[in-house]
C-alpha cells in the first residue's frame, strides 16, 4: 500500500511525464497560402477586392489588411476583415481604383495566438 506522501510523488511523476510527452509540433502562426490578385501580378482593371487564404484559422478582432497607393494612402473601402464564413480568408473590399502599382498590407493574429504581418504589392493595367 502506497502512503499519501507516495501517492503525491507518483500523482507528480505523472503529470510531469504527461507534459514532457505532449506533442512538440503543435501548430503555429497562420502564414498566407495565396492571394487575390496574386502576389506582385498585373491585372486588367480594378479588381473589387483583396483576398488572402491562410493556412490556418485567424482572430478576427485582432487581424488587419489595407491597401495603399504609391504615395501610402489608404485606398480600400475601410472594410477589411476575416471573412465570417472561412476564418482562414482575410479580405478587404476595394473602390474603382486607377491603373499603378498598390500595396497590400496585413497583420493577423492566428486563433494559436502567435502574429504574422506581411504585405506584397500588385498592379493595375
Amino acid at each position: 500500500m502506497i502512503n499519501s506522501i507516495g501517492k503525491t510523488l507518483l500523482l507528480i511523476i505523472l503529470l510531469f511525464g504527461s507534459v514532457v510527452a505532449a506533442p512538440k509540433d503543435l501548430p503555429a502562426h497562420a502564414f498566407p497560402d495565396h492571394s487575390e490578385p496574386r502576389v506582385g501580378s498585373t491585372v486588367e482593371g480594378s479588381p473589387p477586392s483583396v483576398r488572402i487564404w491562410f493556412d490556418g484559422a485567424l482572430e478576427s478582432a485582432f487581424t488587419t489588411i489595407v491597401v495603399q497607393d504609391k504615395s501610402g494612402q489608404n485606398v480600400d473601402k475601410g472594410t477589411g476583415r476575416v471573412n465570417p464564413s472561412d476564418p482562414t480568408i482575410l479580405e478587404v473590399e476595394l473602390p474603382q481604383l486607377p491603373p499603378g502599382r498598390y500595396h497590400v498590407i496585413w497583420d493577423v493574429l492566428a486563433r494559436d495566438g502567435h502574429r504574422t504581418k506581411g504585405d506584397y504589392t500588385f498592379k493595375i493595367k
